[in-house]
């Protein structure tokens, strides 16, 4: 339910920003020279929600068999550098930290003790992006964004000699990932403020597996990779 909603309001906020100055009679009038700029600054605050996608070593095809993943909103802030290539194309570093919390729920367990696992993380997040832009209409201006990211995550018990048998969840600290997604640049009198919506989706394996190969928590997991959204505010 909260996925759901927090996906309406990211495209309601878009489409109605985008509507709001496509329409608009208003001339081109704040910012007209900040696109010609070789390198520009800033920050951004927004939302996450992080996600897990689960493969496993013998799928049955069955939702009682398969890990139960509760995602709850997060928090993100982090900084932009950004470097002008021509008048359609940008590249941008924005490292940032991300603040985020996933249950995982395992089947065949009766005691929560057992049956749920907490997933903390906190993010050292950097990702290196090709922002294309189409042309600016007034102060308005949609683009495309595409790239790929590593992450460090500080909360992370890879080196744990501890297991799911005492209660410990593992990950790797280190991830890659790819990126895609979409927003709109908006030129107002004193700086530009870009919404933008943003997927990214790990590229290996980040489940560090129990110790015994008849884990019932981690034995049938055959790959655990972390997919999320991120719901950006930009300020510049």
């Amino acid at each position: 339910m909260m996925k759901n909603l927090f996906y309406i309001l990211a495209f309601c906020l878009l489409a109605q920003t985008a509507q709001a100055q496509l329409f608009s009679r208003e001339k081109l009038s704040n910012l007209e020279t900040f696109d010609n700029r070789f390198l520009t600054w800033g920050y951004y605050l927004g939302f996450n929600q992080y996600d897990f996608k689960i493969d496993y070593e013998n799928d049955l095809g069955d939702q009682e068999t398969d890990i139960d993943v509760e995602t709850q909103m997060g928090f993100n802030v982090g900084l932009i550098g950004d470097m002008r290539i021509n008048k359609y194309m940008n590249l941008r570093l924005e490292p940032g930290i991300y603040f985020t919390n996933r249950n995982l729920r395992f089947p065949g367990f009766e005691e929560e003790n057992d049956e749920l696992r907490e997933v903390k993380s906190t993010y050292i997040h950097v990702p290196l992006l090709l922002k294309l832009s189409t042309k600016r209409i007034n102060n308005f201006k949609p683009f495309i964004v595409m790239g790929v990211s590593r992450s460090i995550n500080l909360a992370s018990n890879e080196k744990n000699p501890e297991d799911n048998f005492e209660g410990q969840f593992r990950m790797r600290r280190s991830t890659g990932y790819y990126e895609l997604g979409f927003g709109i640049d908006l030129y107002l009198y004193y700086f530009k403020f870009t919404p933008s919506i943003r997927g990214v989706f790990a590229t290996s394996d980040e489940l560090v597996p129990d110790d015994s190969p008849f884990s019932p928590w981690t034995s049938n997991i055959s790959s655990l990779k972390t997919r999320g959204i991120f719901l950006n505010f930009t300020f510049q």
